[in-house]
């Protein structure tokens, strides 16, 4: 992730990486970003958990509300929270060479008659 001009740009390594991990290992991985970024007493990212450990990761150059907007971003059940499958969801949706490479399989298993 790099900041130009007040505006986060997102670098997308995750199509390298399914490429080099495969896709129980990628899976795996993002299970464990979860797991990083989560509040242990709650089992879900909440702002204060997400707040905390970027900080811890050298991320502390996001501000609050951007922080809010990543947590709205991907809370499907309107919790104001993160649960594991919202995370890889949102994690999916912000890669859009993962969304391509989804298609795009997903074209070759309807081909392929899978």
């Amino acid at each position: 992730m790099a900041r130009t001009n007040s505006e986060v740009v997102f670098q997308d390594f995750f199509p390298s990486m399914v490429e080099r991990l495969g896709a129980e290992g990628f899976i795996a991985e993002l299970c464990n970003g979860f797991r990083l970024l989560m509040d242990v007493e709650k089992g879900l990212i909440t702002f204060e958990s997400l707040k905390r450990n970027f900080m811890l990761l050298g991320l502390q150059d996001l501000s609050e509300d951007e922080l809010l907007c990543m947590l709205r971003e991907g809370d499907l059940d309107g919790d104001g929270s993160l649960n594991q499958m919202e995370f890889c969801i949102l994690m999916f949706r912000l890669s859009p060479g993962l969304m391509n490479g989804s298609r795009r399989w997903l074209e070759g298993a309807v081909v392929n008659g899978l």
